[in-house]
């Protein structure tokens, strides 16, 4: 005779059938989630496996396999695909040009792939959230229809049958769930026949313990130890790089420390004779690698002209001096700090320096003036999500895209939850912020073409007409963030933009007078030289700038450069006053004036810079 089933309370029988219901729903969610990505200069899908692998299937050529950072045993398999010819037109005259840009893309794989993982990581989870919500809406209509369809009595005749063998039930679903699981886990690729050795090539990266098949691993043993001495070479310079900076930014901070209770026109450093007080509001000169340094930054053009751009904000001071009282200091919590960077490149060697300055500065606000990218491509994504992580919580990046960026790019800087700039005034820690992405679109093999029905021209007479509508309404803006500078000649002019902020030149110029404001045009923070790879050691001078901005007054106080060296020096000039805008609008155009790319009066165009819309390097 059988012993009668114990029937579970009524609060434990829903509970297990919610549970039931809802594992399998988050157990297929999860397992069959996916997520297209890049893969260096490729497309690839990525899906979600339960191997612990990350097996990257390269066709006939082989796999690569790593352990899978993912929890619980979860994998992925990577299938890639073409290179995307969305945004990129590579024709017989330009195909060197093309490989050289994919060359770029997988070296930038292979010396950070940590970026590509957070990146589809995150795509993973999102996609997985979506597939279990999904299951569980599926679940949920249909259990609520045939609830109604059994009707009262029927429900009743059925309850009585299955609550007392509640437990049994259960155990027999968490049964053939493990067996499934277990059967799904069971990849026979992976699980049988002799384990393949990890390749020694990688011992060292971020690859490291990576096992290759096929005929891929003849071409890794015998080549990659190149492509690693690269990917060495790159890691030693930006951390030695960084620790210079950290090192010229720590001197800097133990003079201000010093100078900082002595006004600059009395101030006497053993270590810094300054010839002029007004260079410098600390009355000293910069200390990076090189202890000879000047104290004033050099010019954009070289050394040659060094002291030229900042003699323009020094005559913007004392002409300030003379002609209205000069504002007293703000103090020194009251001012809103920020970090210019520009023409980034997908150098991503640079983002832990990026971090650095942002980190040491105390910025909250990062300005990208544009170009982070080279051709504005989905697998660009990596470079992007890089210069993201360059920012920390808490720091808001605003982003005025640039002519090597596009509306793909703009969607991946949204995505990292950065500002992108489009047209509207924006507000940031009390700053108001207009800009909006580059009226061009430069494109391998295709030049620069406007991507939307709207010209250069009145690209820019939108933003004089924002700027100014701004200021009638009394509120004005306080800063406009574009990338190529002579897009904001107009805007100047009118006197309703007080300051510019720009990039694209790849050489720096200003801060100086034009029209009603004051422009600054920054170089580039990739160090970007023209025919040169952007990743690698740098070929040029990068440069970042901080701005401090007295939300009080309205006004910037004060800019200081910053400037990583070819030969991994660092330097982080000292703090210099910014030019006082005029506010008054230009009346009418000097004659000849052909709006060239700088548009100051008096050739503030240093020697060796471009006067029109093409880069010193290339923009």
């Amino acid at each position: 005779m059988s012993r009668p089933h114990r029937t579970p309370p009524r609060w434990v029988r829903w509970t297990l059938a919610v549970l039931l219901a809802l594992v399998p729903c988050v157990v297929w969610g999860v397992t069959t989630a996916t997520a297209e990505r890049s893969l260096g200069p490729h497309e690839a899908l990525y899906e979600v496996t339960t191997n612990g692998l990350v097996t990257v299937d390269l066709g006939p050529l082989g796999t690569i396999q790593i352990d899978s950072p993912l929890p619980l045993g979860l994998g992925a398999d990577v299938t890639v695909e073409e290179i995307p010819a969305d945004l990129t037109a590579v024709g017989q005259a330009d195909t060197l040009e093309g490989l050289s840009q994919d060359l770029e893309d997988y070296l930038r794989f292979f010396g950070g792939p940590q970026e590509t993982i957070g990146s589809v990581a995150r795509a993973l989870v999102v996609d997985a959230l979506r597939r279990t919500g999904f299951a569980i809406l599926v679940v949920a209509a249909v259990g609520a229809g045939l609830y109604l369809l059994l009707g009262p009595p029927r429900r009743r005749e059925l309850t009585e049958r299955v609550a007392p063998r509640t437990y049994e039930i259960t155990a027999g679903v968490v049964l053939v769930s493990l067996v499934a699981a277990s059967l799904v886990a069971s990849d026979p690729g992976t699980t049988t026949g002799p384990s393949n050795r990890a390749s020694a090539v990688f011992d060292g990266t971020p690859l490291e313990g990576a096992r290759i098949t096929g005929r891929l691993a003849g071409v890794v043993d015998t080549y990659g130890a190149m492509l690693i001495d690269l990917y060495r070479e790159n890691e030693a310079f930006y951390a030695r790089a960084d620790a210079n900076l950290v090192a010229a930014w720590d001197r800097r901070d133990r003079i201000q420390r010093l100078t900082a209770p002595r006004p600059a026109a009395t101030a006497t450093s053993d270590d810094e004779p300054s010839p002029d007080d007004a260079t410098s509001p600390d009355g000293t000169r910069a200390t990076g690698d090189d202890d000879g340094a000047s104290a004033t930054p050099p010019s954009g053009a070289g050394d040659e002209g060094a002291g030229g751009e900042v003699s323009g904000a020094e005559g913007s001071a004392d002409d300030e001096a003379t002609d209205e009282p000069a504002p007293q200091p703000a103090a020194e919590e009251d001012l809103v700090t920020l970090l210019v960077v520009s023409d980034l490149h997908c150098n991503t060697g640079m983002t832990p320096l990026v971090r650095t300055a942002v980190e040491r500065s105390g910025a909250t606000i990062v300005l990208n003036a544009g170009d982070t990218t080279m051709n504005g491509t989905a697998v660009e994504s990596f470079c992007v999500d890089s210069f993201a992580s360059a920012v920390p919580k808490g720091a808001t990046m605003v982003v005025a895209d640039g002519n090597h960026d596009s509306v793909e790019t703009s969607a991946q800087e949204r995505a990292n939850g950065q500002t992108v700039l489009d047209g509207k005034v924006v507000e940031v820690e009390g700053i108001r912020i207009l800009g909006d992405r580059d009226p061009l679109e430069t494109r391998l093999g295709l030049g620069s073409q406007p991507p939307r029905e709207e010209t250069p021209e009145e690209y820019a007479a939108r933003l004089t007409e924002v700027a100014c509508t701004e200021q009638e309404e009394g509120d004005g803006i306080d800063l406009l963030l574009i990338h190529t500078p002579r897009m904001g000649n107009e805007a100047l002019d009118s006197g309703c933009v007080p300051n510019q902020i720009s990039g694209h030149m790849h050489t720096r110029s200003g801060p100086e007078r034009t029209g009603g404001g004051v422009r600054y045009v920054s170089g580039s923070t990739a160090g970007a030289v023209k025919d040169q790879l952007r990743i690698g050691p740098l070929k040029g001078t990068a440069e970042m700038t901080v701005l401090r901005f007295d939300p009080e007054r309205r006004r910037i106080v004060d800019w200081q450069l910053v400037q990583i060296g070819t030969d991994e020096s660092a330097t982080v000039w000292p703090r210099i006053a910014w030019p006082t805008p005029s506010g008054v609008p230009v009346v009418e155009e000097p004659e000849g004036d052909d709006g060239g790319e700088e548009g100051v009066e008096g050739g503030g165009v240093p020697a060796g810079e471009p006067t029109d819309d093409a880069p010193a390097t290339e923009g």
